[in-house]
């Protein structure tokens, strides 16, 4: 128990690790748009949020649940998916107007390659202006899942039972996990496709 007059009790989101103020405070004052990555056992959110005194405001977002619909059979909290998920964000970040942002992984440890900063990196091939260092962002092969694909295929090779018992869920629905690269990339194709035509429909719309 606490006896100094001088003790004061910490905000409840700070005691349960879910914010920290003077970080927040810090982006506060830049002024500028957040992009604000996080994860769940299950999901990436990318946000891209503006800061003000009353409270945040959403600009737009994108949920890794969503890249499921362009054709996305693997998990949607990998790094790949992230990186989709980035992009997705991104493009629509560009369209609602905005350049640049800033990064914000709130209280989550920096990982260099982590899922984080594969959104990042999605975020940053879709066209957007975030300060950032290149050391942070995963490699090219991972953002494609290319570990993933050789590490199945050894496992494959070197114990199939013990690939058909970690892989299961994705033989039930017919899904190799050695050919997530060229998955990928035929997702990564339909995204940009389908941006490309909404972009055209809305200029065919406003003139």
């Amino acid at each position: 128990m606490a006896r100094s007059a001088r003790y004061k009790v910490k905000f409840r989101r700070r005691r349960e690790g879910k914010t920290d103020y003077w970080k927040r405070l810090a982006l506060l004052k830049s002024g500028k748009i957040r992009m604000v990555v996080r994860r769940s056992n299950r999901f990436i959110t990318v946000q891209f949020v503006r800061s003000k005194l009353e409270g945040d405001e959403v600009v737009t977002y994108a949920y890794s649940k969503e890249i499921q619909k362009f054709g996305w059979p693997f998990s949607c909290k990998n790094i790949p998916a992230a990186y989709l998920t980035g992009y997705i964000a991104g493009i629509r970040a560009i369209k609602a107007g905005i350049k640049e942002a800033i990064l914000d992984i709130g209280r989550y440890p920096s990982t260099k390659g982590s899922r984080l900063y594969a959104a990042l990196k999605g975020a940053l091939d879709a066209g957007l202006l975030i300060p950032h260092s290149d050391e942070i962002l995963p490699e090219q092969e991972r953002i494609e899942g290319r570990h993933i694909a050789e590490w199945a295929l050894s496992l494959r090779e070197e114990n199939e039972e013990l690939y058909r018992k970690i892989f299961s869920e994705y033989q039930q629905r017919n899904v190799k996990p050695e050919e997530i690269s060229e998955t990928f990339k035929l997702v990564l194709d339909r995204i940009k496709e389908e941006v490309v035509e909404s972009e055209t429909k809305a200029q065919e719309g406003g003139s």
